[in-house]
């Protein structure tokens, strides 16, 4: 009985339960932006449904190197004036970037224009 139990608890965990409403109410838009100050990246992260869907968002930043993403970096969004922003820092590497935040329920994901990082520029 003991392992019935404990497996109905885990497929409750593994699958949790979703409200009609939730499951009806269309996915908040997000937007990634992206920019370079020398090898400095950050951006921000916007939407409608700021504080569900721009709020302590992880942003991944990917380094194209021959034309394959890599995963070079990530951050959480902090809010910061009324934007939520992010920044990896100084990455200390020219070439071309992109950053992509995820979908979550009710809000979808998205990934910013690929742009090209040069020291000093």
């Amino acid at each position: 009985m003991r392992a019935l139990i404990a497996g109905a608890a885990a497929l409750a965990a593994a699958f949790p339960i979703v409200t009609a409403a939730e499951a009806a109410a269309p996915n908040a838009a997000v937007t990634v932006t992206i920019k370079a100050e020398g090898t400095d990246l950050s951006g921000t992260v916007s939407s409608a449904k700021p504080r569900r869907c721009a709020a302590n968002r992880t942003v991944k930043l990917f380094k194209l190197i021959n034309g394959e993403p890599h995963l070079w970096a990530n951050d959480t969004t902090e809010k910061q004036g009324t934007r939520y922003v992010w920044s990896t820092g100084n990455t200390g590497t020219p070439g071309r970037y992109y950053a992509k935040v995820g979908a979550k329920p009710g809000c979808r994901g998205d990934v910013s224009p690929t742009i090209r990082v040069m020291p000093g520029s």
